[in-house]
């Protein structure tokens, strides 16, 4: 299985399409994510949740996620107690999370094939959600990333205005960051169309603090990766840092007058880090 420490590609699929499954694992994608949720119509859920534990019967090439059903709706307990001991799962995605509460009972309900607990993926789509962000966040080890669902919460919240979910973004950044999380992927671009809005949204993400963004369609996913890997400006900048970190360390300043300490040296690590995807 190809995983990469920082996964930036996202790709959502319909888990009643095995076909665009098939090709979503072959897609370059770094997380493949089946949705049995929003994306399967009520009378096909059966079939999709019995299609995906057949594909997840066995190891994939790269991870897969599921998208369980809202965990208030009579399909979740089905969805977890099939797929959660399956070899090929890799991670759990709960959507429409308000409460620590329901991460800690999925955590200890849904045991993975290797008698752990399965990792977990926190959706926050209502203003509860994002209230509660940073409880959800820190409710149980297996909790391994947070992430807003826009189109949900911009209905509940009544924003018409993109502008307008940018305190709830910045929100779910830093309850990630405080719970010691990864920071979070952001939210689909719904026009898989429009690949310069795509790429304008992801600079705009990029700058609130997400690392990473989920996708709808293949198209989308080489102009997140770009977005998000650093430009040749910020590797040469992260290479004259940590040079001059190694050659006298503690706080200094460089030549051209940036100031350096111990933080800047840490996020010249991670630009290295991100750009060694790219050799």
């Amino acid at each position: 299985m190809t995983v990469h420490p920082f996964p930036l590609t996202w790709l959502y699929v319909p888990g009643d399409r095995p076909e665009v499954v098939a090709k979503a694992l072959v897609s370059g994608s770094d997380v493949v994510l089946v949705d049995l949720e929003d994306a399967v119509a009520p009378d096909r859920k059966e079939y999709a949740r019995a299609a995906t534990a057949e594909l997840l019967s066995e190891p994939q090439p790269v991870p897969v996620h599921v998208r369980v059903n809202a965990l208030d709706s009579p399909h979740a307990e089905a969805d977890l107690k099939t797929l959660s001991p399956l070899p090929g799962l890799s991670g759990l995605r709960l959507p429409k999370v308000t409460s620590p509460a329901e991460v800690v009972r999925v955590a200890e309900d849904a045991p993975s094939s290797g008698g752990g607990a399965i990792p977990l993926y926190a959706l926050l789509e209502t203003a509860l959600g994002v209230e509660q962000a940073f409880t959800i966040a820190s409710a149980h080890p297996a909790l391994r990333g947070i992430a807003l669902g826009e189109a949900d919460l911009r209905a509940d919240l009544g924003v018409r205005g993109d502008a307008g979910l940018d305190w709830s973004r910045a929100r779910v950044v830093v309850a990630a960051r405080a719970a010691g999380l990864a920071p979070p992927a952001q939210s689909i671009h719904p026009d898989i169309r429009d690949l310069e809005g795509l790429a304008a949204s992801c600079a705009h993400g990029r700058a609130l603090g997400f690392l990473g963004r989920t996708a709808i369609h293949p198209r989308q996913l080489p102009v997140i990766e770009r977005a998000y890997l650093p430009t040749p400006e910020e590797i040469e900048t992260a290479e004259s840092i940590l040079k001059a970190a190694t050659t006298t360390p503690g706080a200094q300043a460089l030549p051209n007058g940036t100031f350096i300490d111990a933080a800047v040296v840490a996020g010249a690590h991670r630009t290295m880090a991100l750009a060694r995807r790219q050799g």
